[in-house]
C-alpha cells in the first residue's frame, strides 16, 4: 500500500519571531531564474504590505541585495506567489519582478522561467496533490491571463509521491541535468498588448538615437517584444552579454527605442516597466534559426527568457517581420515547426503549432527544468507586517 504524500516542508503560516515575522518560503530555481515562492495565503492581502514584505525578503532596494535573498541581478530578483485556481484552473500564479536598485514590485509581466517552478512548488507546499507518475496542472498567471498546462514527474517513493528533480534534461544556462518540466502555453497571443501584432503591422519605423530611424517588429506571443537587427544599431549581435551591457551608448539607444516602441504598442509610458523586452537579432551562428541578444530591460540577458524565446520564435514564422528574413524566409503555414533561438549561453528550442490561412500560432510548447533549493521561513521586519491574531488562530 502506498504511503501518503509527505507534509510540506515549510512552516504552518506567518508568525511572530521576536522583532521579525517568519513567513514560510520555498526558494526555487525555475529555468534560468530563481527566487522565493510563497503561498498566497501566507502573504498580506493588502498589496502595499505584500510588496513591502517582498522587498524585505529580496533585500531591495540595494545593488547587492545584501540584506535579503536577492542575487543582485534582475534574473535573481524575482518572486512567485501561488494559490488555488478557479474555473477549470488548478493554480493561480502571481509573478513579481523586483529590481536590485529599485523599490518597484512589478506584477504586470510574465516569466516563463519562474512559471516552470510553479507546479513543483505547489506540490512541495501542499497546494497540489500528485496524480500519478506524472502530474499535469493548469496554471493561470493572474495579472496577465496567460494560461499553461505544466507537467512534472511525480514518482512513487518510500514516503509517497514526490517531485522528481533528477533527470537527463539539459537546458542552456543551467549547469548539469535535471528532470524535465513540460510547458504547453494556451492562447498566448496578446498576453499584455492588444494582440499578436500590437501595432497591426509586421514592421514599424522607430527612433534609435544616433542610429536614426530603424525597422522593428513589435510582437506579443506571451511577452511584449521588440525585435531589431543588431547591425542597425551598430553591433554584430554576437557580442557577449557583458560586452553589450557595458556599452552605455548602445544601451541609451536601445532605451530610446524601447520607450518609442512602448507607445507604438499601446503600452503608454514604459519608463518604469520591465517590458517591452528589446531583442537584438542576427543570422544564426551555430546552426539554429535566429541569433538573439535580449535586454531585460536595461542589461543584456545571459540567455533569453522563456516567453521572449516563444515570441521571438513566433516572429520567425510570420512573413515580413525583421526576424523572418534573418531566419531563412518562408516556412510552412500549417502543422508543427521547431524554431531554435540562439542566445549568449546556448540555444532555446520552441515548438510552434501553425494554423492555415493568415499567420496564426495555435500553440507553443517547450521544456524547462526546476529545483527546490531551500524550504523554511524568510524573516522580515515585523513592523512591515504582522499577521492579525485572528489569522494566527485560524492557522
Amino acid at each position: 500500500m502506498a504511503r501518503p504524500t509527505p507534509p510540506p516542508a515549510g512552516g504552518p503560516g506567518p508568525r511572530p519571531h521576536g522583532e521579525q515575522t517568519a513567513v514560510p518560503c520555498w526558494f526555487m530555481r525555475g529555468g534560468t531564474s530563481r527566487g522565493p515562492f510563497f503561498r498566497a495565503a501566507d502573504l498580506p492581502a493588502d498589496r502595499a504590505a505584500r510588496d513591502a514584505v517582498l522587498r524585505a525578503a529580496l533585500g531591495s532596494p540595494d545593488p547587492r541585495q545584501i540584506d535579503g535573498l536577492g542575487g543582485a541581478h534582475p534574473l535573481t530578483s524575482k518572486a512567485g506567489i501561488v494559490g488555488p485556481g478557479t474555473e477549470g484552473v488548478d493554480l493561480e500564479f502571481v509573478f513579481a519582478q523586483l529590481q536590485p536598485e529599485s523599490e518597484r514590485v512589478d506584477t504586470t509581466p510574465n516569466c516563463g522561467n519562474m512559471l516552470a517552478a510553479v507546479v513543483p512548488f505547489a506540490i512541495e507546499a501542499g497546494l497540489l496533490t500528485p496524480r500519478g507518475e506524472t502530474t499535469t496542472a493548469r496554471v493561470r498567471t493572474r495579472d496577465t491571463g496567460l494560461t499553461a498546462d505544466i507537467t512534472v514527474r511525480t514518482p512513487l517513493g518510500p514516503d509517497g509521491r514526490h517531485v522528481a528533480y533528477a533527470g537527463e534534461t539539459r537546458i542552456d544556462g543551467v549547469p548539469g541535468t535535471a528532470a524535465p518540466v513540460s510547458i504547453a502555453f494556451l492562447d498566448t497571443a496578446g498576453s499584455v498588448c492588444a494582440g499578436l501584432l500590437p501595432t497591426g503591422r509586421v514592421r514599424d519605423l522607430a527612433p534609435a538615437g544616433s542610429a536614426g530611424t530603424v525597422e522593428v517588429t513589435c510582437v506579443d506571443n506571451g511577452q511584449p517584444l521588440v525585435l531589431v537587427r543588431a547591425a542597425d544599431l551598430g553591433v554584430s549581435g554576437y557580442e557577449t552579454a557583458a560586452e553589450l551591457t557595458a556599452d552605455t551608448e548602445l544601451r541609451a539607444r536601445v532605451e530610446e527605442l524601447r520607450l518609442a516602441c512602448g507607445a507604438l504598442m499601446g503600452l503608454g509610458d514604459v519608463t518604469e516597466r520591465n517590458y517591452p523586452k528589446m531583442t537584438l537579432i542576427a543570422p544564426p551562428a551555430r546552426g539554429g534559426t535566429l541569433s538573439t541578444r535580449s535586454f531585460i530591460p536595461h542589461v543584456c540577458h545571459t540567455s533569453i527568457g522563456v516567453l521572449a524565446a516563444v515570441t521571438a520564435a513566433t516572429a520567425c514564422v510570420l512573413e515580413g517581420t525583421v526576424a523572418h528574413e534573418l531566419a531563412g524566409g518562408s516556412r510552412d503555414r500549417t502543422g508543427t515547426t521547431t524554431v531554435s533561438v540562439e542566445h549568449p549561453s546556448g540555444e532555446f528550442s520552441v515548438e510552434l503549432g501553425l494554423g492555415a490561412g493568415e499567420p496564426r500560432v495555435t500553440r507553443s510548447a517547450l521544456v524547462r527544468t526546476a529545483r527546490l533549493i531551500m524550504a523554511g521561513d524568510v524573516l522580515v521586519p515585523r513592523h512591515l507586517w504582522s499577521p492579525t491574531p485572528a489569522k494566527e488562530e485560524q492557522r
